[in-house]
Formats: C-alpha cells, sequence, structure tokens
C-alpha cells in the first residue's frame, strides 16, 4: 500500500505548493454591510457543528465490537481532515459556484477559495462573509461521509475509504447541496425545501449508506449470528450528547443569522429530539423490551435528523409529531433489518436515511403556509419529486462509486484482518 500513501501525500504537496501562490481573496463581492449579530452567531454555530463530527466517533465508537473502536472513531475523525482541503480546494465551488445547469457549481469560481473573502455575498450570503458561509457549509460536507460509515464498520479496508470519502464528496454531495441548496439549484427552483440538510446530509448519507453495506456485505460474526455486544455505552451517551449540543449549530445555523427563524429551529430541533428519545423507549417497553440507554440515544438522533429539512418552517408542536413519528417508523426499521440478511452495522439507513426521508415528507405536510395541512399542495408535489431523485441519486451513484473505489482498491479488509479486528489490523492500535 505504500505507492497509495506516496500518492496521497504528493498531491497534498502539491495542494500546498499551489495555494501558495494564490493571491489573498478580494474583499469585495458588491454585498451589504455586515452584520455583527449575525456573525457573532454563525461562528459559534460552525463550531457547534464541527463539534457534532467527534460526538458521532464517540455514537458510533461505542456501538462497535471492542476491537474496532479506535478505527471507527478514526474514521469520523479523519473526515475532518480529508473534507476540508477538499473544500477548499473545490468542493465549495462544486457546491456553491456558478450553477451549470442547475446541477453543479462551477469548479473555477472558487477555485482554491478564489474569491472567497471577509466581505458579504449579494446572495449567498448578505450579511456574513462568504468565507463564514464556506466555513460554516464546511462542518455539513464533513459529518456527510462521517455518517456513513456506520453502515460498513469492522469490515472497511482504510484505504478504500478515504478514496470513497473523496469521490463521494465530490460527485454525490457537492452536487446534492448545489441542486438543493444554491439560488439556481434545480430542486431549489423545483420548490424542495431542506432547512438544514434531511435531503443533502441525512438522505445522501442514508442512501449510500445502504449501497454499501449490501455491496461490501456480511460481516462473518453477523454470518455466523454471533450476537453483537457495543463496546462502550457511555460512549454513545456521550456521543448522543455532544450530537444535540452541536445540532443546536446544525439547524439554527442554517438561517444564517441571529434571527426569528434561528430561535425557532432552535426550539424545534430539541423538542423533536426529546420526543423521539421517549416514543424509542416508550416503544420498546411497550413490545416487552428494556428502556435501555442504548435505545434512548438512538431515538435522540432520529429525531435530530427527521427535524433537520423542517426545523425553520414548522411550529413546536408539529415537532412533537415529527420526532415521535420518525422515531417509530426508524424503531420498526431496524427491527425489520435485524431479521433480515442486511449488515448494516449500525443501522444507518434506518435511522439516517429513512429519519431524513420521513423528515422531508413532514416538511411538505407541516409547513407553514405552504404545507399540505394548510391545504396546499405544490410543496407537496415538489417534495415526493424531489424524493424520488434524491434517494436514486444517491443510492446509484454511492454504488458506483464503491465499484470504483474496489477497482483502485479492495474495499473490504482480508477475512483474517476483519477476525483481529480494524484497530489492529489497519492502524496497529488498540484500546488496552
Amino acid at each position: 500500500m505504500r505507492p497509495f500513501w506516496a500518492l496521497s501525500f504528493a498531491i497534498l504537496l502539491v495542494v500546498a505548493i499551489a495555494g501558495s501562490i494564490f493571491p489573498y481573496p478580494s474583499t469585495d463581492h458588491g454585498g451589504g454591510p455586515v452584520n455583527p449579530a449575525d456573525v457573532a452567531w454563525m461562528l459559534t454555530a460552525t463550531g457547534l457543528v464541527l463539534l457534532m463530527t467527534p460526538g458521532l466517533s464517540y455514537f458510533y465508537g461505542g456501538m462497535v465490537s471492542a476491537k474496532n473502536v479506535i478505527s471507527t472513531m478514526l474514521q469520523s475523525f479523519i473526515a475532518m481532515a480529508v473534507v476540508s482541503i477538499l473544500w477548499v480546494v473545490v468542493g465549495f465551488s462544486l457546491a456553491f459556484g456558478d450553477s451549470i445547469g442547475g446541477l453543479v457549481g462551477n469548479p473555477l469560481t472558487f477555485l482554491m477559495f478564489r474569491g472567497v473573502g471577509t466581505a458579504t455575498h449579494p446572495t449567498l450570503s448578505p450579511t456574513i462573509p462568504l468565507l463564514l458561509l464556506a466555513m460554516f457549509q464546511l462542518k455539513f460536507a464533513i459529518i456527510t461521509p462521517a455518517l456513513i460509515t456506520g453502515s460498513f464498520a469492522e469490515r472497511v479496508r482504510f484505504s478504500s475509504y478515504l478514496v470513497f470519502m473523496v469521490l463521494f464528496s465530490l460527485l454525490i454531495y457537492a452536487p446534492l447541496a448545489h441542486m438543493t441548496w444554491h439560488p439556481d439549484g434545480f430542486l431549489r427552483k423545483m420548490g424542495v425545501l431542506d432547512f438544514a440538510g434531511g435531503a443533502v446530509v441525512h438522505m445522501s448519507a442514508g442512501f449510500a449508506a445502504l449501497a454499501g453495506a449490501m455491496y461490501l456485505g456480511r460481516r462473518e460474526s453477523h454470518k455466523n449470528g454471533t450476537k453483537h455486544k457495543p463496546a462502550n455505552i457511555p460512549y454513545v451517551l456521550l456521543g448522543t450528547g455532544l450530537l444535540w449540543f452541536g445540532w443546536f449549530g446544525f439547524n439554527a445555523g442554517s438561517a444564517l443569522g441571529a434571527n426569528e427563524s434561528a430561535v425557532l429551529a432552535f426550539a424545534t430541533t430539541n423538542t423533536a429530539s426529546a420526543a423521539a428519545a421517549l416514543a424509542w423507549v416508550f416503544y420498546d417497553a411497550m413490545r416487552g423490551r428494556k428502556a435501555s440507554a442504548l435505545g434512548a440515544s438512538v431515538g435522540a438522533v432520529v429525531g435530530l435528523v427527521a427535524i433537520t429539512p423542517a426545523a425553520g418552517y414548522v411550529s413546536i408542536g408539529a415537532s412533537i409529531a415529527i420526532g415521535t413519528i420518525a422515531s417509530l417508523i426508524s424503531n420498526v426499521a431496524v427491527s425489520w433489518k435485524a431479521s433480515s440478511n442486511l449488515d448494516d452495522t449500525l443501522d444507518v439507513f434506518p435511522c439516517h436515511g429513512l429519519g431524513g426521508f420521513v423528515g422531508m415528507f413532514a416538511t411538505a405536510v407541516f409547513a407553514k403556509d405552504t404545507g399540505l395541512i394548510f391545504g396546499e399542495t405544490a410543496l407537496f408535489w415538489a417534495h415526493l419529486k424531489g424524493l424520488v431523485f434524491v434517494s436514486a441519486f444517491t443510492f446509484l451513484g454511492s454504488w458506483l462509486l464503491y465499484r470504483v473505489t474496489n477497482l483502485l482498491i479492495p474495499v473490504r479488509v482480508a477475512r483474517e484482518q476483519e477476525q483481529v479486528g480494524l484497530d489492529l489490523s489497519q492502524h496497529g492500535e488498540a484500546t488496552a
């Protein structure tokens, strides 16, 4: 594998040299004055969203077997490094550059953050520096491939994961972000509402996770029917707390300012997560299961996922309904998956894929003034078409990327490496 690492290092050196010769970005974009209150809130929100990725590493790390804790946690942490460089080089431009047919941004618009400075932008960031918007959006781009890792945990080759992450970020995530959030994106022009990433982040990660679980196949322990034992439930609780806390930046920050929408998103986010955690625990207990810390944690995260696309558009009461409904659907899906041959290790598709799907559907039902309950149908039909497109694009596109990655480097580790655990076989480290 040394040629792979040598090539990776060479690419980083080229990027470093190229970056050193790019001029300092212009501070004039023709936008309005900077709003200090908006800047202060968005700096805070950006930090909160970044905190979610370490939180995810604890959430996932506590759920895998003891011999795979380090490898699973590292897969989230390394995304902060890989995607950060990708975003500066071309990712932000692909997501928010001048639109090419409403499908993707021009890669040259903001290449190497050219023109991404401390001035506002008239359409993308009218009250905050464009650079701050770019850094806020970067945190969404980081956590999305990290979410996918839960589906193929305990059996993926680390170098292959890095390749897939690069391909996914450039060819799936960035175009979908452009279609949904850029003013000229085709989904946005079609009328699709996604306040903070129900489709862009969670559906894309969830359907990529489904493709990954199917493509990599079952773990040996899954085939043998070995009962899975989570390594550290307190890690899961810690990760859930960090995710819940960081999600206030994820959702309320998507208002892009210190305003009424941010306050509403903050309130609906907390309420939906609370409802979903209770719904998961109560439903488990009603079916004769024990009320578990793991169940409460997963339920809370499902509620956070489901409210994400709707956070700034629905009432507090509607957020209770959204959290409860999403939690029940994901709980049933997890139970079904457990009795099937699908080995989605940490239930990424039932929780994020379906959670995001339910949230997008619920947005079309409960959105203020434009939702189905207000007698309006345009948003509902736009979301139905959008859901079909996003599901197909992310699943089929990711399946193709797994195949391409496997042609370059085998995606799955050898059987012996899987048995000894990825902590030792991939990283030469152990928790004890």
